[in-house]
């Protein structure tokens, strides 16, 4: 029975000049990085995974595997995403990602996130929180990074993003509760807040 291959072992026959495994490499985590900017610029998503991939490729070896590879893209995601938002804007210096949320920043009016109704719900929640809590709790639920790999994303300890979690997740139960049509999930605890948010993973 053949076993498919590990990022690893793609990303090191990549290196070595195997195209193929570069393109499905790509393949693999495609989905994962249309979703991270699905949710955030719509309009922009198909722009912003070519520019990750690109910088993927552009800093192939720069890659030392102290995470995972899924890991490592999403840290090039969230600086494209950073980039892109702040290009908007004139007074670059002014956007605070721990306070600014994509519903500021971002051009596309809400109606167009999304079908699903509880989904809906909860990305317009997301989207009224900080980016930088966005992007954490969306890593968190929807693409099962831990506090180490989250650390690698954010460039920052463990414990500090921990401490972030925490805050972000209590900031979304206080954004959910504001809604009259809230699912019953919200207002039982914060850990069946968070079971709630994992099931709506596309």
């Amino acid at each position: 029975m053949t076993t498919e291959p590990t990022d690893i072992e793609l990303l090191d026959a990549w290196r070595a000049g195997d195209a193929a495994a570069g393109q499905s490499l790509f393949k693999r985590h495609f989905r994962k990085i249309y979703r991270f900017f699905e949710t955030k610029c719509r309009p922009d998503v198909d722009e912003l995974v070519q520019s990750t991939f690109l910088a993927c490729v552009r800093s192939k070896d720069k890659f030392r595997g102290d995470s995972s590879f899924a890991t490592y893209l999403f840290t090039i995601a969230r600086h494209e995403l950073y980039r892109v938002f702040s290009e908007r804007r004139r007074d670059l210096e002014r956007i605070d990602f721990d306070v600014s949320s994509v519903a500021e920043l971002a051009q596309t009016p809400r109606t167009r996130i999304g079908a699903q109704e509880d989904r809906l719900r909860l990305l317009h929640a997301l989207r009224d929180l900080p980016v930088e809590q966005q992007v954490l709790l969306e890593l968190h639920y929807w693409e099962d990074q831990d506090a180490a790999d989250l650390g690698k994303v954010f460039d920052m300890p463990a414990g500090s993003i921990r401490s972030r979690l925490s805050r972000a997740r209590e900031a979304l139960r206080e954004r959910m509760l504001e809604d009259a049509d809230r699912p019953p999930a919200v207002t039982d605890s914060l850990e069946s807040l968070d079971a709630w948010a994992r099931s709506l993973a596309q």
